[in-house]
């Protein structure tokens, strides 16, 4: 079997089709993956890391705010929309795929399209509770829509295609087990606190996590806290946080670091995980149970990352604060009283996992194979 999975942009898109090509290797070792991605975009490096081959096309993003600058950028992206066509038209006859997979990102649409016209079965999962632009031109040729959240399904019109699947994680967040991972990090008895903003950085929320920092110190440290600063934040933070009086060199507790590397891990160790709400981080978070704070972008596409985190947050599964109530004092109050509240993380921990589902990756399998047989 021959499957082609194109996605891009964003690790949200990525990681889970590189979740999904690792349970398909592990079901048929014989099958033969290709990822199309975009040129110069995340999937380049973390496509081959993962140990799978990438042909990535041409591309360009649509910008929808139509200002005169934007215009301009959408008319020069024609070409190399087409220039992505033509090469994805040769890449499907070369490899000749029984499927075409698209997980989101501008940059599955070529391969999506293309494969469709050229009767190549294709399926497109949406991780968001919104349908992402790629997802919605793709969706009206596609043989299966899969989608993360049962709510987003509504969106569509093909409703007979729509099938929800969850969304497929890498098998770490599933079976690392809480005790084993404590013990791995080396932590004591007090509680840890996990934050992370995405691999940039967001930097209102790192300003508010250096004066959470400063309060923790005022408080004693209480718990033990490790923030992933992303790279812009890498440029400035540290330096910020020691002004306000915070010892970074001390071993403290509080761990500083660009980005994590070992989230699996972390998110099982932790008693409370503190994030923005793409679709990745919730699912990961979901099945790994960890009670949560989700302060959504507000500068994504269609607000989706509020709607992904007001989904779950009817669940009972987090607690959401929008980033313009976000405050060091405020986030410090929440993180206490969650402490102080084990009945509510508890429940809020079975919630989570109630709502996940671990066999994600499976199901969508199922779906590639059965399309593959037809």
């Amino acid at each position: 079997m021959n499957v082609i999975f194109t996605c891009g942009g964003t690790g949200g898109h990525i990681n889970p089709a590189i979740a999904l090509a690792n349970t398909l290797k592990s079901r048929d070792p014989n099958v033969n993956i290709l990822f199309v991605g975009c040129v110069g975009e995340m999937e380049e490096q973390l496509v081959p890391k993962a140990g799978y081959e990438i042909k990535c096309l041409p591309g360009s993003r649509f910008f929808r705010q139509l200002n005169l600058k934007n215009i301009r950028r959408n008319v020069q992206g024609v070409g190399r929309i087409l220039s992505a066509l033509n090469g994805a038209r040769k890449i499907i006859r070369d490899f000749k795929p029984d499927v075409i997979v698209g997980t989101g990102g501008y940059a599955s649409f070529p391969a999506l399209f293309m494969g469709a016209r050229m009767g190549v079965p294709t399926c497109v999962h949406e991780a968001n509770a919104v349908p992402g632009l790629a997802t919605r031109l793709a969706a009206g040729s596609a043989d299966r829509i899969l989608v993360n959240f049962a709510e987003s399904g509504k969106a569509y019109k093909q409703q007979d295609k729509v099938t929800c699947v969850g969304m497929p994680v890498r098998s770490e967040f599933l079976y690392t087990k809480r005790a084993d991972a404590r013990k791995e990090l080396g932590l004591d008895e007090r509680p840890l606190i996990v934050s992370a903003f995405g691999s940039l950085g967001a930097k209102a929320m790192n300003e508010a996590m250096a004066e959470f920092m400063k309060l923790e110190v005022e408080n004693g440290l209480p718990f033990q806290h490790i923030h992933a600063t992303g790279s812009y934040g890498w440029e400035w933070m540290p330096e910020a946080v020691r002004s306000k009086g915070v010892d970074l060199d001390a071993k403290n507790g509080i761990d500083m670091r660009e980005y994590i590397y070992n989230m699996p891990t972390l998110m099982a160790a932790a008693d409370i995980f503190i994030s923005r709400a793409g679709a990745s981080s919730c699912n990961e978070i979901a099945v790994s149970g960890t009670p949560c704070i989700l302060i959504p972008s507000p500068n994504v596409t269609d607000n989706h990352q509020e709607k992904n985190a007001r989904i779950i947050e009817s669940r009972g599964g987090c607690v959401l604060l929008l980033e313009k109530e976000c405050s060091g004092q405020r986030l410090y109050d929440e993180v206490s009283a969650l402490l102080k509240d084990p009945e509510r993380c508890s429940a809020m921990r079975k919630a989570l996992m109630e709502s996940s589902m671990p066999d994600s990756a499976d199901r969508i399998c199922d779906i590639i194979e059965e399309l593959a047989k037809n």
